[in-house]
């Protein structure tokens, strides 16, 4: 049966379209103000590191969260509390005001995601999950150039005059609290999210839960590591995230300092790299008969071979044909990945710890390798070396090597998880 028919489903995508574009815009924006308040290049990697900080500890209060409450009560709080959260940001012109909101606000995002990922296999059916996967994550990522533009577009206004022209992006911010609504509205028409896991008092027959609860262990992964397809899949999801931040990071140096290109010509590169991730889209659901570990290795391995390859590029108009292909490697990897975990994770308390850790993976691994790769790339440029270049060589290989340990799930594996 067609996405199309499947209504909460489409709301559910709908909103987040709505509030992942606006979060886009939100991110571009937090980072142009702190470089405003600073003009340092540090204090603006700073500004990534202190969003990406709480992943770490919201992938455990999200799963405890989310299975004790309804999803869809969930989902609207934390998009009513990210809303009331960003909108404030302007009114403090100070960088430890920033810093403190940017790291606020990824608690309740992480939240959020464990629980829309957890309930998307309740909204679809099983033959259905690549391509409302890949449709998901196409909303999420699939926005990054469009609320690079708009962020461009808001903050070129000339606002000189009255309150608003003296505090800097403030229009940006507003408009990101807005989807937020968006979203919240939309996710409460969708009624097909009702839902909680095992209550508190019940027992799993998982060895990560006892009593009803998702246990809290010093180490953060190690439950979701004891499910067997998390140890398969995470890896080459690290390593994917690692290709991501270092493209992201140094993207801009490869292209500008190194091809000698213009900012128009880098703002045609990340256009370039959405575009690849709606072929990513098409690929993927086309492709949704094959096992889908074995689309998971095949993104990474594209991922990694195009970084590397594009680290040696002799010009731009190579650089922008590797970003399309990268683009599509990555969202065929992610969205597979996902799709692996919700259709063979029958067990809803694992499959929100699985997601917790998905998505705290994707946001340590992009927030380590934009920060590292800079850190590296600009040491070994100061030095005289081609830091731009090896650095994202070496980030390719990486990705290309954790893509090669993604094994198909055999019969007896699958045996082996039911027992």
């Amino acid at each position: 049966m067609s996405l199309r028919t499947k209504v909460d489903f489409r709301r559910l995508l709908i909103g987040q379209g709505a509030s992942a574009l606006g979060d886009w815009m939100g991110t571009f924006a937090l980072m142009a103000l702190v470089d405003h308040l600073s003009d340092s290049a540090a204090a603006v990697g700073g500004i990534l590191a202190f969003r990406l900080i709480p992943a770490a500890l919201g992938g455990t209060l999200a799963a405890k969260l989310v299975n004790r409450w309804d999803r869809r009560r969930t989902m609207i709080t934390m998009d009513l509390l990210r809303a009331g959260m960003i909108a404030v940001v302007p009114f403090v012109q100070e960088l430890w005001w920033v810093y403190l909101w940017a790291l606020a606000l990824e608690a309740p995002s992480v939240v959020f995601l464990a629980s829309r990922d957890s309930a998307i296999p309740d909204l679809v059916d099983e033959p259905d999950l690549p391509l409302a996967n890949a449709a998901m994550m196409g909303s999420s990522y699939g926005n990054i150039p469009i609320g690079a533009g708009l962020f461009a577009a808001f903050a070129a206004l000339p606002l000189d005059d009255g309150w608003l022209g003296s505090h800097p992006y403030a229009l940006v911010f507003w408009i990101d609290a807005l989807t937020f609504f968006v979203s919240a509205y939309f996710i409460a028409r969708a009624l097909g999210l009702k839902g909680r896991g095992a209550p508190v008092g019940e027992t799993s027959d998982s060895p990560a839960f006892s009593d009803g609860e998702l246990s809290v262990s010093p180490s953060r992964l190690r439950d979701a590591w004891s499910v067997p397809l998390v140890r398969r899949i995470l890896p080459a999801t690290a390593a994917a995230a690692v290709g991501l931040g270092a493209l992201f990071s140094l993207g801009i140096k490869l292209v500008q300092e190194e091809l000698e290109a213009s900012d128009i010509e880098y703002g045609v590169l990340i256009v370039l790299f959405g575009a690849g991730a709606g072929i990513g889209l098409a690929l993927a659901h086309k492709s949704r008969h094959l096992d889908l570990l074995v689309l998971t290795r095949r993104g990474a391995l594209v991922m990694g071979a195009l970084v590397a390859l594009m680290s040696q590029s002799p010009t731009v108009w190579l650089t922008f044909l590797g970003a399309v292909g990268f683009g599509a490697g990555a969202t065929v990897a992610l969205t597979s990945g996902m799709s692996a975990l919700q259709a063979r994770i029958p067990q809803e308390e694992e499959r929100v710890l699985a997601f917790s850790a998905f998505h705290v993976v994707i946001r340590i691994g992009l927030g380590a390798a934009a920060l590292g790769a800079g850190a590296i790339g600009d040491g070994l440029n100061g030095a005289g070396l081609p830091g731009t270049r090896s650095v994202l060589l070496a980030s390719g290989l990486l990705v290309l090597a954790s893509a090669a340990t993604v094994r198909p799930i055999l019969d007896v594996d699958v045996e082996k998880a039911r027992e």
